[in-house]
């Protein structure tokens, strides 16, 4: 499927951007009672669980905040770095690759973790989950030429 041409647009991360800090703000002053369901595509009818994911930029060191859907796998949590299939990978996946050590916000509970991608066999037993919690996921996936990265967050203590 090809991916549509008004997601070419480069006004598009401009607007994720800001849907983002939106929807954090939103998150962090409710405990997650609003922005703390996904309900945009295929969430719409079935809405999707969101966290808030800090990390630290790798170049500028600055601290980020952003939402993303996510699953649960026994004690971890897995994100995926869709971007809503744009040909990149966003920045955030750059920045847990080179600072994996960060937090997770769910609801009210901040959660310290470990990112790091999921293996082959593990991606393979994760993304029909994924697709199951959140089916435009295989869109995404059909609209890039890059493998869409999944990572698995493991709790630190």
């Amino acid at each position: 499927m090809d991916r549509p041409k008004q997601l070419d647009s480069s006004l598009v991360p401009t607007i994720i951007k800001y849907m983002s800090k939106v929807n954090t703000w939103a998150y962090k002053r409710t405990g997650g009672r609003i922005g703390g369901n996904w309900r945009v595509g295929a969430g719409f009818r079935n809405p999707v669980p969101t966290l808030l994911l800090d990390h630290t930029g790798r170049k500028s060191g600055k601290q980020f905040t952003i939402p993303l859907l996510y699953l649960r796998d026994g004690a971890n949590t897995v994100i995926v770095a869709s971007q809503g299939g744009l040909p990149k990978n966003p920045q955030w996946y750059y920045n847990l690759v080179a600072q994996p050590d960060t937090t997770i916000q769910v609801g009210k509970d901040r959660t310290s973790v470990r990112a790091r991608l999921a293996e082959d066999t593990e991606r393979e037993r994760l993304w029909p989950q994924l697709l199951e919690l959140y089916a435009d996921f295989a869109s995404y996936q059909s609209w890039t030429e890059r493998k869409i990265p999944i990572f698995v967050l493991e709790p630190r203590t």
